[in-house]
């Protein structure tokens, strides 16, 4: 018991403690959902769909970095503010859409980890399925946020393994360059939803919750700390530290999906293989392609970022619905003091269980619900925007127009190709 205690300590006392809540919402981006959606990009498009990545990522990070001011400088979550800067209409729309999306996008999760927790254990998936469901809820419901999310910042370390499949295979890195910077593409509607739905996995409205509602959870963890519209002397350090987290936090997210469209391409479209459903289907048709060792890796670097990606998902919902009602909410409060918070996770959870025994295929789901995504961050993205935009809302802490430039680009981007996708070929 010794022992655990020091190694406990000298943990907590890693750098990968320090970092915020960034590299969380970042790896959460690379949930299997995600994961499907990436290989099948990778599986159907090869190496020409590698753009989306560089793309993405200043795009993302603008607007998560945006999320994260108006949660620290604030001290409320986006629904809070939602609600107070809007008009009534507004967050019940928003918190609608976003419900349905987290609850879709569950159901596809923790069924692809029982898929694969299967093909890795030979227990069925269902099993396995309710299994980690279990173990997300609890998770949730009994461990302080303080060490919850220590645990997840550890379970980050997973998305390494989409690196290291690249050691596994041959990788023609002449052509990868020159296909990254100049891909060669159709222009058709097939393409556009392939797009939306990259970037709509990438840039999720889940996301853009999560990570306004962390900074408030981390503020509130530390009892001297305010937000920055009542302690403007903090703002610089605080400010900065968002900044560097959540770019570095995007950065990891980014490169691991890159790996991901990049491993499926070299692998699977090479050998004829371009229609993808699952993670788990992606991680199946790698084994007799790249190896044992390969597949065995894509595998676990799903149960992993799952693990992070379900509770990031029905906290999302949570935080933003229990904001809109006024409710008592944060992973730190005990069960018994926000009850409808823990409610909400509980039940989205296990409504994305509930899903696999129904006529609706979460398998089917997985990368409709990123081209959903994409849909719905659209105007979302113009509310974040105007927001941080506004000093009513931000006092002296308004979005700098670099900030503001990279989140209209990255709204027309989305909108564009949400546009393209219903346009006949």
């Amino acid at each position: 018991m010794r022992t655990f205690r020091v190694l406990w300590e000298r943990l907590k006392e890693h750098p990968l403690s320090r970092i915020g809540p960034g590299l969380i919402t970042g790896v959460a981006d690379d949930d299997p959902s995600g994961i499907a959606t990436y290989s099948q990009a990778g599986a159907q498009f090869g190496l020409d769909m590698l753009w989306t990545m560089p793309l993405a990522y200043p795009l993302m990070a603008a607007i998560q970095s945006m999320c994260a001011n108006i949660g620290r400088v604030t001290g409320k979550g986006l629904a809070a503010n939602i609600k107070d800067a809007f008009p009534p209409i507004v967050l019940p729309c928003v918190l609608c859409l976003l419900l349905v999306a987290n609850t879709l996008n569950i159901a596809a999760d923790v069924a692809a980890m029982g898929e694969v927790a299967e093909l890795v254990s030979g227990i069925n998936r269902h099993l396995m399925t309710a299994f980690f469901v279990s173990a997300t809820i609890l998770l949730q419901l009994f461990i302080p946020y303080h060490r919850y999310v220590f645990i997840l910042k550890w379970l980050t370390v997973s998305l390494l393994a989409y690196a290291a499949v690249l050691f596994t295979v041959h990788v023609p890195w002449g052509q990868v360059a020159t296909h990254t910077f100049w891909p060669k593409i159709t222009l058709d509607s097939s393409t556009a939803a392939m797009v939306v739905g990259v970037f709509g996995t990438t840039i999720s409205p889940y996301l853009f919750f999560w990570q306004a509602s962390e900074e408030v959870e981390d503020m509130e963890a530390h009892p001297s700390s305010k937000p920055l519209l009542c302690d403007a002397p903090s703002a610089g350090p605080e400010l900065r530290r968002i900044q560097w987290d959540t770019w570095s936090g995007m950065l990891y997210s980014n490169v691991t999906a890159y790996f991901i469209i990049l491993a499926t391409a070299v692998t699977l479209h090479v050998s004829g293989v371009t229609d993808i459903n699952t993670a788990a289907q992606a991680a199946s048709a790698l084994r007799p392609l790249a190896g044992d060792f390969a597949y065995m890796l894509f595998a676990l670097g799903i149960l992993g970022v799952g693990m992070i990606g379900v509770p990031v998902l029905a906290g999302s919902g949570a935080y933003a619905l229990s904001e809109a009602m006024g409710w008592r909410k944060g992973l730190e409060r005990k069960v018994n003091d926000a009850r409808g918070f823990y409610a909400i996770i509980s039940v989205s959870v296990l409504a994305g269980l509930g899903i696999q025994y129904s006529p609706i295929s979460p398998m089917k789901a997985l990368f409709w619900s990123a081209v959903i995504n994409g849909l719905v961050a659209v105007p979302l993205m113009v509310v974040i925007i105007i927001l941080v935009s506004k000093k009513s809302v931000m006092g002296a802490f308004t979005a700098s127009r670099p900030l503001l430039v990279l989140g209209w680009i990255a709204t027309a981007v989305m909108g564009a190709a949400a546009i393209g996708m219903f346009i006949p070929d």
